[in-house]
């Protein structure tokens, strides 16, 4: 497990950025940016990539279509529209607020498409829920998987610790990005560790068992779960 601070990967324009060679394995990234009425253009290389707004909301110009996501104040209040961008593609994205850019490399390539709030699968986990936007039974990738987990204050995320590696498809690398806080994230197994998190700090999980994040008391937590494999 590898604790990536807030503030200490970036890359101008982004406020995050992580790559499968910043984290040292081969296929998930993500990215962060923050716009104030203002646009940025980049390409996706051989990634494919979601546009995902954590407050506010944007316009997106891939490959000649325009997309409107009309976004959120924050991600403790409501589910957003995201937007999926192929690989070897072309992004304008132009608005005001901060923006998650989950990626994966891929091989193979699906449209520009849109997925409204109101057709993200939002499931209830013990006093918590999983908005399941870019689960593999939501919404078809090549090799991304990305899910919104809240955890209400004084509460663990309502799954046992589990096993990246014999997950189906041998989805081995996992990020987690979080909001709010402070909580704790936790591995198990050969290698035993723990540590705090609160806003805008990630933790890198290649392998191992590993539980869920930790709320602490009076303080909600949220976290965005990347993950992407040689397989889906």
């Amino acid at each position: 497990m590898t604790f990536v601070p807030a503030g200490t990967s970036t890359l101008a324009p982004w406020t995050l950025w992580i790559t499968p060679e910043t984290a040292g394995w081969s296929y998930a990234g993500l990215r962060l940016l923050t716009l104030s009425d203002e646009s940025v253009l980049f390409c996706t290389g051989d990634e494919e990539m979601l546009v995902l707004p954590l407050s506010g909301s944007c316009q997106v110009e891939c490959d000649g279509v325009r997309l409107a996501l009309e976004g959120r104040v924050s991600v403790f209040h409501a589910v957003s529209d995201f937007a999926y961008l192929p690989v070897g593609a072309t992004v304008r994205i132009t608005g005001a607020g901060r923006f998650a850019f989950p990626t994966a490399r891929a091989s193979r390539s699906f449209p520009v498409r849109y997925g409204p709030a109101r057709e993200v699968p939002v499931e209830a986990r013990g006093t918590g829920r999983i908005n399941g936007f870019c689960a593999p039974d939501a919404f078809e990738c090549d090799r991304l998987v990305a899910v919104e987990v809240l955890t209400p204050a004084g509460n663990r995320s309502p799954r046992p610790p589990y096993e990246n590696d014999m997950l189906p498809g041998a989805v081995r690398e996992q990020i987690y990005y979080f909001e709010g806080g402070p909580g704790y994230q936790r591995l198990h197994g050969a290698e035993e560790a723990m540590t705090e998190v609160s806003s805008g700090d990630v933790v890198l999980v290649p392998h191992g068992c590993h539980s869920p994040s930790e709320a602490a008391p009076g303080y909600d937590l949220y976290h965005l779960n990347v993950l992407a494999g040689p397989g889906r």
